[in-house]
C-alpha cells in the first residue's frame, strides 16, 4: 500500500491562510481538491517517516510500511524545545 499526500487543498499552492482558495475565490478545506490542485513545493519534501514523531513507535499508523524518506498524510511534526 503507498502512502501519499493528499491532493486535497490544504496540500496546494492556492491554499491561503484564511482557508480561501486563490484559484476559485472560495472557502476550502481538507476535503476539497480539483483539477487545478498542484502540490505546495515547501511540503513534498519535509513530511517524511524520519521528521515524523510518530516514526518507529507504537502510534505510528503504518509502522510496516514507514521508512525514512516515505511520505505519509499522518505527519505529525518532531516536538520542538
Amino acid at each position: 500500500m503507498a502512502i501519499r499526500l493528499a491532493n486535497n487543498c490544504t496540500n496546494c499552492v492556492n491554499f491561503k491562510d484564511d482557508n480561501m482558495c486563490a484559484q476559485h475565490h472560495i472557502p476550502v478545506s481538507a476535503r476539497h481538491t480539483c483539477d487545478s490542485f498542484t502540490m505546495r513545493a515547501d511540503i513534498k519534501n519535509i513530511m517524511q517517516c524520519s521528521t515524523c514523531s510518530r516514526y518507529g513507535k507504537s502510534d505510528c499508523t503504518h509502522p510496516k510500511q514507514a521508512s525514512p524518506e516515505m511520505l505519509c498524510s499522518d505527519w505529525a511534526p518532531e516536538a520542538v524545545a
